[in-house]
């Protein structure tokens, strides 16, 4: 589930456009504010001095969730001074939390009870059903979901439900009306919450004044035996907070920040402490820092956030964001912050931060690099132990390192670079066909089952998905490539893994006189779409994503059509590509012939160069066959490392064909091989 890094960069070009209206720097950020003249001394005397100016402060982007009467359920993208740059609508309006794969997280109990997913988000697009999806209804148990946070290892969302008094945890792909992994009931109302994800701590900021402290928490299936209450006292023990809700936890020196809002009436009672060595605090602790008084401007400080050491504040009642400087030095007391913007009625803050690229394995086929193991999908024809299952192996094929049971019949399986998983499905009987996206796939499913609770679907007649077959994943625009082969309506579908339920695709490709595809290769780099085609030929799409965004949801007609030949002479009949990834780096093109299905002996591998401009007939320059080379029905491929493993599905092995861009053709040995009933997809998993 994931940011595309064409959004990010038409968000950078638009609001880089808006802050030239305040005249911002797009690199160092601003010169600050300067003071106010002093007044002019009688003649002969000096003046009165001036004040201080504001100072900078880096250029960066944050998001402010609204929570007014005018502007409710919807999220602003403001610069460093909280300058409006610009406004959507989410649907929601309480915590927020953009994550590290570019969606934006937000709870809302402004009608019914929800928590929206919006992946790809841009600060530019209003919430939208196929690029994200929620939890909602009475089997969440959400009753006013209020601060959330998110843990990116697991991909997790937890939440501080304020009215149902607990913290609620589900599965970041978890959608719909579905039960929650876990609850953890609280000792008094939650208001937002901070998760240390590398020592299993949960901080939760209570609206009785106390911060509860849970250690162990995954750890021990979200059932922590020992909780501590951290209560912020003067150095005789009396407590001084009264109605916390803001929370920041700063791990590299071990403090948190903490904002209290007093009496929600009162508009000038609000205060902000930070407390050292909180991770081992218990009972009343004496605060290094207090922040309060009339010229804090805090009356209602709901929500906080940290860039360095400048303390964001999300001022409610005063309608205003609040930046102080130094937050963890400087004397306690009534201090004026370094900083204030009207904003009206701010809920929840969040930083807009810039993505590193997001490269899938797929799409990097000859750099030498780590990788973690291979992923293997099993489709026998009658239901076996294997059924529904994706596995993982070695990288030389020789040991088992995990299953996952998908609960029922698949075909391939592929991987985000957050490390989902995206299964599609079908179902011959009612012609009926889906895309199953699996939490956190790749690192954290070892003898899980698919659950709602973690996991969403995406099927529906809107999908038009009916015997979905291969799939390609392209993370940095958050997009899946699902290559549909049924008889009547063949094409490659597109979707955002974000999506859920019965969403139609974002686009559609179709291949010239109804061919139809069995699997796909999407490259970012070129932006162009690969289909392995059951005629024995290769249709290529070019600016697919260019297309799409220009407005374009149906292409029809491939711009290229290659096909496989040896000598200038197309391969003879039956011919029949399933398996296909292309490799920009060498330009090559690496594919899998099965023959015909009935013949477990006819499979070839073939290489193809110079794919990227090939049109026609093109040569191969690698032509794997034969008996030795135990290819039958090789119906996935992947290439890795310059390696290309082979899913063969008639005589039930996993295959690996070292150095193939340069092998000699003929009937050539796998390197590796290793028995595994009826595969259909593989998958290389990098370590990261």
């Amino acid at each position: 589930m994931e940011l595309n890094k064409t959004s990010q960069q038409k968000i950078k070009l638009s609001l880089l456009a808006t802050a030239m209206v305040f005249a911002l720097s797009a690199c160092d950020g601003d010169d600050g504010t300067n003071g106010i003249d002093g007044v002019d001394g009688a003649p002969g005397q000096d003046g009165a001095p001036g004040q201080d100016g504001t100072p900078g402060f880096a250029a960066a982007t944050f998001l402010v969730a609204n929570n007014g009467d005018d502007n409710r359920n919807t999220v602003t993208a403001i610069d460093q001074n909280a300058n409006a740059l610009s406004t959507v609508t989410t649907g929601a309006n309480e915590g927020i939390v953009f994550t590290q794969s570019g969606a934006l997280v937000q709870a809302g109990d402004s009608d019914l009870p929800l928590v929206r997913s919006f992946c790809g988000f841009d600060a530019q697009s209003n919430y939208m059903m196929n690029r994200g999806h929620e939890l909602t209804g009475a089997a969440t148990g959400l009753v006013n979901p209020k601060g959330i946070a998110f843990a990116e290892e697991a991909g997790l969302i937890m939440i501080a439900d304020f009215s149902g008094q607990k913290i609620s945890v589900f599965g970041g792909q978890a959608a719909g009306d579905v039960a929650p992994i876990a609850e953890i009931m609280t000792s008094a109302k939650p208001w937002d919450l901070a998760y240390d994800e590398e020592s299993d701590r949960l901080y939760v900021a209570l609206t009785d004044g106390t911060l509860a402290v849970y250690d162990d928490v995954a750890s021990s299936d979200f059932a922590p035996s020992v909780m501590r209450s951290v209560v912020p006292s003067d150095a005789d023990g009396n407590q001084v907070s009264i109605n916390l809700h803001g929370i920041v936890y700063e791990p590299m020196s071990n403090r948190i920040v903490l904002s209290d809002v007093g009496d929600a009436a009162v508009a000038d009672d609000g205060q902000i402490f930070v407390l050292d060595n909180v991770s081992t605090a218990d009972g009343a602790t004496v605060p290094t820092r207090v922040i309060g008084g009339a010229t804090t401007q805090l009356g209602n400080p709901v929500d906080i956030i940290l860039t360095g050491s400048d303390l964001r504040v999300a001022e409610k009642s005063n309608d205003a964001i609040l930046v102080f400087s130094n937050i963890f030095n400087g004397e306690s007391g009534d201090v004026a912050p370094t900083l204030s913007t009207p904003s009206v009625k701010p809920e929840s803050l969040a930083e807009f931060t810039d993505l590193e690229t997001m490269v899938d394995s797929s799409d990097d086929g000859i750099t030498t690099m780590p990788i973690r193991g291979l992923s293997v999908s099993s489709n026998p024809s009658t239901d076996s132990e294997t059924t529904g299952q994706v596995a993982q192996y070695s990288a030389v094929l020789s040991s088992e390192l995990s299953t996952f049971d998908s609960g029922m019949s698949i075909e391939s399986a592929a991987y985000t670079a957050s490390g989902d998983g995206v299964i599609t499905f079908d179902n011959p009987d009612t012609s009926t066909g889906g895309l199953i996206v699996v939490n956190r796939l790749k690192t954290m499913r070892d003898g899980m089952m698919y659950s709602d609770s973690y996991d969403h679907m995406i099927v529906g007649n809107e999908t038009g998905l009916i015997a979905p077959k291969g799939l390609d994943i392209s993370s940095d625009n958050g997009m899946v490539f699902v290559a549909d082969v049924n008889e009547t309506t063949p094409a490659v579908r597109v979707f955002s893994p974000c999506a859920s339920g019965n969403v139609a695709p974002l686009l559609t490709l179709e291949a010239t006189n109804g061919a139809r595809p069995w699997d796909v290769d999407y490259d970012p780099s070129t932006d162009s779409a690969y289909l392995a085609l059951t005629n024995g030929t290769v249709a290529v799409f070019e600016e697919v994503v260019r297309k799409m965004e220009s407005g374009q949801t149906v292409i029809t007609g491939e711009d290229r059509l290659i096909v496989p030949a040896s000598d200038g002479t197309a391969f003879a009949a039956p011919t029949n590509i399933h398996g296909i990834d292309y490799d920009s780096q060498s330009d090559s093109l690496v594919i899998s012939d099965v023959g015909s299905a009935a013949d477990a002996t006819d499979g070839k591998l073939y290489v193809i160069t110079g794919a990227g401009s090939a049109h026609g007939l093109a040569n191969v320059s690698v032509n794997i066959a034969g008996p030795n080379s135990m290819l039958g029905n090789p119906v996935d491929l992947m290439l890795s490392n310059g390696h290309v493993y082979v899913a063969e599905k008639s005589n039930g092995m996993i295959l690996r064909f070292d150095n193939i861009l340069n092998a000699s053709s003929g009937d050539i040995d796998p390197t590796f091989s290793m028995m595994y009933p009826a595969p259909e997809s593989v998958q290389v998993l990098p370590v990261k």
